[in-house]
């Protein structure tokens, strides 16, 4: 995409503390210039996609609805690179975590984690399997596919700094089987290295760290906990393919690929895209919509998060766009319970969501945590296989809210 006519570029991208802004009004910056410092070990930096001025710091609404400092830079159209863009330095360990951390990348599977994180875990030794997501379950959503036939050789260099740098002995890269192509390049290329690319059965949610990490190696994650506590870690492919590139460039995490698709969008694709590019410029570029939006999500339409206008800006872990009528979107009649099943049955954390939703409704936080609610990844399962059309994803994200509030439900 072309340039936009500014670029917003929100403080808060990431899973942690939102990171600082460290330029104001009328100052000069350059592609790859930092706007935004970390603040604190579980935060990133933000960087500018553009060379020119910032117009001034102002406050959006973040996708979970809560307001967020953001810097809006006017570019020049020169588009001049920052001197600090170089190749980093990377000997070690160390240096390797630090080149991730100063690249500000964040997971660009949906969940924005910090990957540098990610990458120092604390049980290090105990690490044997770094496993990389090309699952790519959610409808519509095509940018990962893209990702893993145009950038294959980025793929393969990130993940063999990853094994190098973490001393990590083997990788599995996990694809679902609806993409054949995808698999047989992947493994023709990696035919020289520690590397298992494993078909995967084609269901939802098959991406989930835990689901994935369970069919990829036959672990399961206990809970609660973490990969790392199994021997593993976890990349998306995009995630892998940002990493081969920037030890190459050092041109830090500024644009995105990302799924534009809908029912109302005239000219679907995948886009690259500078993160901060406003909504609405981008569904321009896609030839405009062909009718009133009912919703416009950030994400899937399984796990995505309503936008609260098309000025919001794309964001670093934004894989897609979706543009919905009405009609697609229209409410449906929900009745009562029928105790069926099909809830539990589908759910592949094995839970029970009517029950965590009759806990939620009687603001039962104990029984909340007996049924282990806080471990549902609000995949939307339930929902989508509920005869009675219950919004039962939705009651239980609100019961891991109540949860985290103290038994409050206005998070105060």
């Amino acid at each position: 995409m072309p340039l936009p006519s500014k670029i917003v570029l929100s403080m808060g991208q990431h899973i942690g503390a939102p990171a600082t802004p460290v330029v104001a009004k009328g100052d000069r910056v350059y592609v790859g210039s930092v706007v935004g410092r970390a603040s604190g070990p579980v935060s990133v930096d933000i960087h500018s996609g553009v060379s020119g001025t910032v117009d001034g710091l102002t406050v959006i609404t973040a996708p979970n609805g809560a307001k967020q400092t953001a810097v809006v830079i006017i570019p020049d159209g020169r588009q001049t690179v920052s001197p600090d863009v170089k190749p980093p330095v990377v000997t070690d360990l160390a240096s390797f975590q630090q080149a991730v951390r100063d690249s500000g990348l964040v997971g660009l599977g949906g969940a924005g984690f910090p990957a540098a994180v990610k990458l120092t875990p604390k049980n290090l030794d105990e690490i044997d399997t770094l496993v990389i997501n090309g699952a790519e379950c959610e409808p519509y959503i095509t940018s990962d596919n893209r990702c893993m036939q145009e950038d294959t050789d980025d793929i393969l260099d990130g993940i063999r700094a990853v094994m190098q740098y973490l001393d990590i002995p083997r990788c599995i890269i996990g694809i679902e089987g609806n993409k054949p192509e995808e698999i047989k390049k992947l493994a023709l290329a990696a035919a020289d290295m520690s590397v298992e690319v494993k078909r995967l059965p084609e269901t939802y949610p098959q991406g989930a760290e835990k689901v994935l990490i369970e069919t990829c190696t036959g672990r399961e994650v206990p809970f609660p906990g973490l990969p790392s506590d199994v021997g593993v870690v976890v990349l998306n492919v995009t995630s892998a393919a940002f990493i081969g590139k920037y030890l190459k460039t050092g041109m830090p995490l500024v644009t995105k690929r990302l799924t534009v698709d809908g029912d109302i969008v005239r000219h679907p694709g995948n886009v690259e895209v500078l993160i901060g590019t406003p909504i609405r410029e981008l569904l321009e570029f896609c030839g405009g919509l062909t009718d009133e939006p009912g919703k416009v999500l950030y994400g899937g339409p399984m796990m995505g998060i309503c936008v609260a206008d098309l000025d919001q800006p794309v964001l670093k872990n934004n894989n897609a766009i979706l543009a919905l009528s009405r009609k697609a979107v229209q409410p449906v009649k929900t009745t009562n319970c029928i105790h069926c099943g099909r809830c539990a049955n589908a759910c592949p954390l094995g839970l029970s969501s009517k029950e965590i939703v009759s806990a939620y409704q009687k603001r039962d936080t104990a029984m909340l945590a007996r049924l282990n609610a806080d471990l549902c990844m609000s995949c939307g399962t339930c929902t989508f296989v509920c005869p009675a059309k219950r919004p039962l994803a939705q009651n239980i994200a609100l019961a891991k809210l109540l949860m985290k509030n103290g038994g409050r439900s206005d998070g105060k």
